[in-house]
């Protein structure tokens, strides 16, 4: 038996679908499954048991020895959330507590960081764990994730195996139901199928030009292998990056887009929101030798690829994968 949690969201869906392929049926999905927009990412997959998110510890005090695996993928993620008692709750207590469990019951965890605890990249983006303490995230969300990699790091009691991974920027199917928090990719594809055009934030740093923001965008089939091949190694404990290595600017993003739709490019520019201008990150790029050494050996999808999939085969007719 494998739980993933944050199993009705983005990430959490695509693993259970991923699993589902490769001939894994006995799983258990938690989750707040209240919005109905949302559980449409589970709808004919193949799964044991739904828990809810508030009644999974007490589930798992009763049915620890059937499990093998658990994927800890469920988080606030709202970066424009401030109210710091919900991530403390969400994202640093209950990660605690499956924690824990994991120790007393013997199980192995893969829990989902960020790449928000980089912040402004001040330290680079290395996932040496000597840098973590170091590290100032911008916002609430990534100082919780930060918070619990450092705590981590510092327990004595801890799973025989467990990684954290720092999600880069992920994009890809079933993210519909995530609104404003959906990937820029999503945003554009919806921009450009209303009005027939894409509006970029403008640059208001010197050193970079309109559209040359550069972020790592990972397509989310490539972040359910890597997890996929966790589930499988179970050695070599610790935080990973999870991001291409490749960073690509918005601009090549939404070319990638306009392409993938068929339709002529038309770009325009923007003011950044004032309330978000001092900090915007211009940077960001995973650095991936940390995993690559402990034996993971698949490619990436480049960003032009990872676009096409998405938009043709998703996002096009609106399809869940």
């Amino acid at each position: 038996m494998i739980i993933v949690t944050g199993a009705a969201g983005f990430i959490g869906s695509c693993l259970v679908s991923k699993l589902n392929k490769e001939g894994f049926e006995d799983i258990v999905v938690v989750d707040d499954f209240s919005n109905p927009e949302k559980n449409k990412n589970l709808v004919g997959k193949k799964i044991t048991a739904k828990v809810d998110r508030n009644e999974f510890f007490p589930w798992l005090d009763e049915n620890n020895k059937l499990v093998q695996f658990i994927f800890h993928i469920g988080a606030r993620t709202d970066t424009t959330e401030f109210d710091v008692s919900i991530f403390d709750k969400l994202n640093i207590g209950y990660t605690k507590q499956m924690w824990k469990a994991c120790f007393k019951y013997g199980l192995p965890l893969v829990y989902a960081s960020s790449a928000a605890t980089y912040g402004l990249g001040e330290f680079g983006y290395d996932d040496n764990h000597e840098v973590i303490e170091k590290l100032k995230p911008l916002n609430p969300y990534g100082d919780s994730k930060n918070d619990f990699d450092k705590w981590a790091l510092k327990q004595v009691e801890k799973p025989y195996f467990w990684a954290g991974l720092k999600f880069f920027n992920v994009y890809g199917p079933n993210e519909f139901h995530k609104a404003r928090m959906a990937s820029v990719i999503f945003h554009a594809f919806n921009q450009i199928k209303s009005t027939g055009a894409m509006k970029l934030f403008k640059s208001h740093n010197p050193e970079y030009k309109d559209g040359e923001q550069i972020r790592d965008f990972v397509y989310v089939k490539d972040v359910i292998e890597v997890l996929y091949f966790l589930m499988h190694h179970r050695k070599d404990s610790g935080i990973y990056n999870l991001g291409t290595g490749k960073a690509r600017t918005f601009l090549d993003l939404v070319k990638s887009t306009f392409k993938a739709m068929n339709i002529s490019e038309n770009i325009s520019f923007i003011d950044t929101p004032a309330d978000i201008r001092d900090k915007y990150q211009y940077f960001t790029e995973a650095k991936m030798e940390k995993l690559r050494k402990i034996g993971y050996t698949k490619e990436f999808h480049s960003l032009e690829a990872g676009v096409k999939d998405y938009v043709k085969n998703y996002l096009s007719d609106k399809n869940y994968f």
